[in-house]
């Protein structure tokens, strides 16, 4: 049995990569709700809060969609 180092070092980079993504894009979806909350107990509403929070969301669910879409054979 032999390990190929270049391809195992290209799926860690990969992996941390869109993990690091992922964090930043849901920080950013938390960040835009806290907008929307902050303007809506102020009395106004932040459509851009609200879009900035429901966008992250669902780029998120679609990473997640699109693992599991990969880990499950019977997806495929």
């Amino acid at each position: 049995m032999s390990i190929d180092w270049s391809t195992l070092g290209q799926v860690t980079a990969v992996s941390i990569g869109v993990t690091v993504a992922v964090v930043v894009v849901f920080a950013l979806g938390v960040l835009g709700l806290a907008r929307y909350e902050g303007a809506k107990e102020q009395g106004g509403t932040s459509t851009v809060g609200a879009a900035q929070a429901g966008l992250c969301c669902l780029a998120c669910l679609a990473v997640v969609a699109y693992g599991i879409y990969l880990i499950v054979p019977q997806f495929h």
